[in-house]
């Protein structure tokens, strides 16, 4: 089987490079799952299709994507993931993609705002969830030790999905959390606290779930949890509708729900 491309956008520059090897917290209701991509595949489909995702959905969608390959064996997909707002401010720019899937609504509301997309669907929810070295050198048992003086915390940008959602657990726990380092997306999170640098990261349950012991979850109570949605579109400047608009509906299909449920994402 091919392998896919695979990319960490960290910019502008970056992303249009990707882009060019192209042929081309609630999110309001789109196209319904299905179409050739779900099935064993279209020869109608062929050429190349960037998809930006959310960096929290790395391994879902590589995997995702492996299985869209192989239903269509004459389209390549290449990835890019990154913050949301950050993808989304890249899109808005003119950066060249086919498919966007955010971590946010609010981001994908600003690309349908510019006119870069349309009609998305959401297809996955995620919560959060505490991130400690396998050690647990903090004694982190909840998120009322993220406020202590002597706890070291990471947390996302509070302008990405992750570092917003974090927000609203604080909020709802009533407790003030001071990061020492606050970084692009969940993944860089995760690292941190993989590294042991920090005592703690505020990351996604499937983050936690995908980290497998190199880091140990510790539960956020659901009364005390916070949620975000995940949308998903074909971008208007595509260059491979079809392809894209299959992408989709693969998604939504549930064949990549299957995906995304064993990776601990919940469906919407």
């Amino acid at each position: 089987m091919r392998r896919l491309a695979v990319t960490v956008v960290a910019g502008i520059v970056g992303l249009a490079m990707a882009g060019c090897a192209s042929d081309g917290p609630d999110a309001g209701s789109g196209s319904t799952p299905g179409g050739t991509a779900s099935g064993s595949g279209s020869s109608a489909l062929s050429g190349d299709i960037t998809v930006l995702a959310a960096a929290s959905l790395t391994d879902s969608f590589t995997t995702i994507g492996q299985q869209f390959e192989a239903a269509n064996p004459a389209v390549t997909v290449t990835f890019g993931f990154a913050g949301s707002s950050a993808l989304a401010t890249q899109i808005t720019s003119g950066a060249p993609a086919d498919v966007f899937a955010s971590a946010s609504a609010k981001n994908m509301d600003a690309v349908v705002a510019a006119g870069a997309a349309a009609d998305p669907t959401t297809f996955a929810t995620n919560v959060m969830a505490i991130a400690v070295p396998p050690a647990n050198p903090g004694k982190v048992t909840g998120v009322s030790s993220l406020a202590g003086a002597d706890v070291t915390t990471a947390l996302c940008q509070p302008q990405v999905p992750c570092g917003a959602t974090a927000e609203k657990v604080f909020s709802n726990a009533k407790v003030a959390v001071q990061p020492v380092t606050l970084e692009p997306d969940v993944k860089a999170v995760l690292s941190k606290v993989q590294l042991g640098e920090v005592d703690a990261g505020m990351v996604y349950l499937t983050d936690v779930l995908a980290a497998g012991d190199k880091v140990r979850g510790v539960e956020i109570p659901a009364d005390v949890n916070a949620s975000t949605s995940y949308p998903i579109a074909a971008l208007t400047s595509s260059a491979n509708a079809a392809a894209a608009a299959a992408f989709v509906d693969y998604v939504l299909s549930p064949d990549g729900a299957s995906v995304l449920t064993a990776a601990g994402f919940q469906q919407p």
